[in-house]
């Protein structure tokens, strides 16, 4: 079902993407990793202490002293959401919409290929990208702690920490190309792919700040991912990670569906 011919394609031009979002997520974990110290605490603890609410709203709040509960706060509360986000923002715009918007769509098309091999090779493209850059951070995260702070890591919770965040990624590039799918505009299918998820970071973001908005979080999907719960082990966490998933799945399937069904006007 997939045409390796456009996959091949739509590699070589995400590459650059995402060896620029490479770079940054490989500031942030060299210089956070840094600033951990397991025996008088870090300055973003201090800075924590400081000034909770702001902390609190990032997610940056570390349950225990522990290096992986630290990763959590500091790079899985904010910096992990965001960064791949915009990457499935940018990227399912790209490999869908963009094309129909500006006419190539067509000679996608002209060749003796199915909408839908052209749909789940494209999405293949996406999720393929997604895959390379949390496995990157998680490389990345083992590497560095490693040299800094050689068996101070949990590794098992770290890993699932980032199958957590990876599924959470796919359910928002399901979002985003399911967009990219439905819209022939890209400006619509920008504002839809990247407005659902930006307001559920926000939303989630305002229950973080204190009790009286806590309720919201139920309103956004980004509360599925648990990040504490996952490396305390908690079973509903991981159900939260199931559920993604399985919604990501939907998602994905539910864009091929419609893009193999809908007048392009090409």
């Amino acid at each position: 079902m997939i045409n390796w011919t456009l996959y091949k394609r739509g590699i070589r031009e995400s590459w650059k993407m995402l060896a620029i979002f490479a770079a940054v997520i490989t500031m942030y974990f060299t210089i956070i990793i840094s600033m951990f110290d397991p025996a008088l605490g870090s300055a973003l603890n201090e800075f924590a202490k400081a000034m909770p609410e702001l902390m609190a709203i990032v997610g940056m709040t570390p349950a225990t002293a522990e290096l992986v509960s630290f990763l959590e706060a500091y790079l899985y509360g904010f910096i992990m959401l965001v960064f791949p986000m915009l990457y499935c923002i940018l990227s399912a715009n790209k490999l869908i919409v963009r094309h129909v918007d500006r006419g190539s769509m067509t000679y996608l098309l002209s060749a003796p290929v199915k909408r839908e091999t052209v749909a789940f090779t494209q999405m293949k493209v996406m999720v393929t990208g997604l895959f390379a850059l949390v496995f990157y951070a998680t490389l990345l995260g083992l590497v560095n702690c490693e040299i800094s702070f050689p068996g101070e890591l949990n590794i098992r919770k770290f890993i699932l920490l980032n199958i957590g965040a990876l599924c959470l990624q796919l359910y928002v590039g399901g979002i985003c190309f399911l967009s990219s799918c439905i819209f022939n505009d890209s400006k619509y299918a920008l504002g839809v792919g990247a407005g659902i998820p930006v307001l559920g970071f926000i939303i989630q973001m305002m229950a973080n700040a204190g009790k009286e908005l806590e309720k919201m979080k139920y309103a956004t999907f980004f509360t599925l991912f648990d990040s504490e719960g996952i490396i305390a082990g908690e079973p509903d966490a991981i159900w939260g990670m199931i559920a993604l998933c399985a919604g990501a799945m939907v998602l994905f399937s539910s864009a091929i569906v419609v893009f193999s069904r809908k007048d392009l006007h090409i």
